[in-house]
């Protein structure tokens, strides 16, 4: 793959570190830490200008996230993958790369955290999604729609770097975590019942995000044993199964009342990703864990 890429006169010179050969529906505990070893590396290394994994679509956005919380915003970090395999007529994964190199080896890409590259467009971490099963184009943005629109021969920006301070300042937000604690996520139905949150607190959940109808919303015998749940210790946050959209607080949901912590913008997956990282890095108050969903 690597001497198809350098085949295209990309202006970079690409050097190739294996991590895993899985299919991305696997990616874990051992494979996040390998990674995450691998881009510090990269980071201490002056030779290096960029980062570029290259990671199966299925769990790309988690490990964005998980990447971008946890290394300084400097050095660019991409992740690139495919929709299509390489042997199927219109595969994007040679051009997802192509893209993934124009954008890690330029110099406004600095200052911009971990970015996902796929369908000619650049997003954030923070605010990728897949969207799709299957199409060319499956992964989207909110809030932001994307940073960028690139090619293998352009790149436009649409903004500066949003993450310009934290780079100059050359730490992560939170440290890289010894262990990731267990956080569930409980799908909200019409007609459910409060089992499904005992099992959870029974096998020994520390948070559990909440896959809500509209904004973060459940059957109220739900919420009362989250509330309990919460009251009793284990943070709870008000996610939404729909698509897109936010999830305020106290919309819908008395948040104040029953201690829970509003997503925000980040759906299910991701926010189980920040509430595992900011447990392990010592934060559980419910205050200081919506000022951490506020300001991701």
């Amino acid at each position: 793959m690597l001497e198809a890429a350098s085949a295209l006169g990309l202006p970079a010179q690409l050097v190739g570190e294996p991590i895993a050969q899985i299919g991305s529906q696997d990616m874990g505990w051992p494979q996040w830490q390998a990674l995450h070893a691998a881009c510090l590396a990269a980071y201490a290394d002056p030779s290096i200008a960029g980062i570029i994994i290259t990671h199966g679509t299925d769990t790309a956005e988690e490990t964005a996230l998980l990447l971008d919380l946890t290394l300084p915003a400097g050095k660019p970090v991409v992740l690139v993958g495919a929709m299509r395999p390489a042997d199927a007529v219109g595969s994007d994964g040679l051009r997802n790369l192509a893209n993934g190199v124009r954008v890690a080896s330029d110099v406004q890409a600095a200052g911009r955290g971990v970015m996902v590259v796929m369908g000619d467009a650049v997003f954030a971490a923070v605010d990728v999604r897949k969207a799709a099963t299957a199409n060319i184009d499956a992964f989207k943005g909110f809030p932001r729609a994307s940073l960028a629109r690139v090619t293998p021969s352009s790149l436009t920006w649409f903004g500066p770097p949003h993450r310009a301070e934290e780079a100059a300042i050359g730490r992560a937000r939170y440290d890289w975590p010894k262990a990731l604690p267990r956080v569930a996520i409980l799908t909200a139905g019409a007609g459910m019942d409060a089992e499904p949150v005992k099992a959870l607190l029974g096998i020994g959940c520390k948070g559990i995000v909440l896959a809500g109808m509209g904004q973060g919303n459940a059957p109220s015998v739900v919420l009362d044993a989250l509330e309990a749940a919460a009251k009793a210790g284990v943070p709870v946050v008000r996610s939404a199964r729909v698509d897109e959209g936010m999830v305020d607080r106290n919309v819908e949901v008395d948040d104040d009342a029953r201690g829970f912590v509003a997503a925000r913008a980040l759906g299910p997956a991701k926010a189980r990703v920040l509430l595992m990282v900011l447990l392990a890095n010592g934060i559980s108050d419910a205050r200081a864990v919506q000022a951490a969903f506020d300001g991701v």
